[in-house]
């Protein structure tokens, strides 16, 4: 990761939740306290960013590319 985190057991398989509109929802989030592993990354496929659950779990937010 970014961050310079590496797997580790218990908590590197993600759950992937896809968005309509990934800026808004990471706004949100960020003001509700969730902690993300990374900025918003754009990519060919569309936009992602990957918080942690309370337990750590990372979870990605997913907003496809517009066809």
């Amino acid at each position: 990761m970014p961050d310079g985190t590496h797997p580790h057991g218990g908590g590197w398989n993600r759950v992937l939740i896809e968005v309509d509109d990934l800026g808004a929802a990471f706004e949100r989030l960020t003001a509700a306290g969730v902690t993300f592993r990374s900025d918003i990354i754009t990519g060919m496929g569309g936009r992602q960013v990957v918080a942690d659950d309370p337990a750590g779990n990372p979870v990605e937010l997913f907003e496809p590319a517009e066809r």
